[in-house]
C-alpha cells in the first residue's frame, strides 16, 4: 500500500466517521455507538472498503448495516464537498469483528484471573 493509499484511508476513515455521527438521521442508527475501524481503498479509488464496528445485538447489527448500505451514495456525495480527490470511491460497507472478539476475549482473560480469596 503506497503512503498516498494509507492518506487516503485515514482521510475517508475521519470523515465518514463524522458525516455518520453528525448528518445522518437513520432511526436504525440510534442503537449505539457506530465505529469505523478501518477503510481499506483500492489502488485505483474507485472502490473503498469501510469496516464498522458495533457493540450489541446482531439485530441491531443488521440493521445498522443496513442503514449505512441504504446510505452509500449519500456519504460518498457529501465526501465530494469534504474532501480534495479528483475520484470519491465508491463505498462498501463490511462488518468488523475485531472489537467485539476482543471485548470476549478480555471477558474470558477476567474469568481466568484468581481473585484474592483464592489464596
Amino acid at each position: 500500500m503506497t503512503k498516498r493509499t494509507e492518506r487516503v484511508n485515514v482521510l475517508l476513515r475521519q470523515e465518514l466517521g463524522e458525516l455518520i455521527q453528525r448528518e445522518l438521521n437513520d432511526p436504525r442508527l440510534e442503537h449505539g455507538l457506530v465505529s469505523i475501524t478501518e477503510v481499506v481503498t483500492a489502488r485505483d479509488l474507485a472502490h473503498a472498503t469501510v469496516f464498522v464496528s458495533h457493540l450489541g445485538s446482531d439485530a441491531e447489527l443488521g440493521e445498522i448495516m443496513d442503514a449505512l448500505r441504504d446510505a452509500a451514495n449519500y456519504l460518498r456525495n457529501a465526501l465530494r464537498g469534504r474532501v480534495r480527490l479528483r475520484q470519491i470511491p465508491a463505498l462498501k460497507f463490511e462488518f468488523d469483528p475485531s472489537i467485539v472478539r476482543g471485548a470476549r476475549l478480555s471477558s474470558v482473560i477476567e474469568d481466568l484471573q484468581p481473585t484474592p480469596s483464592d489464596d
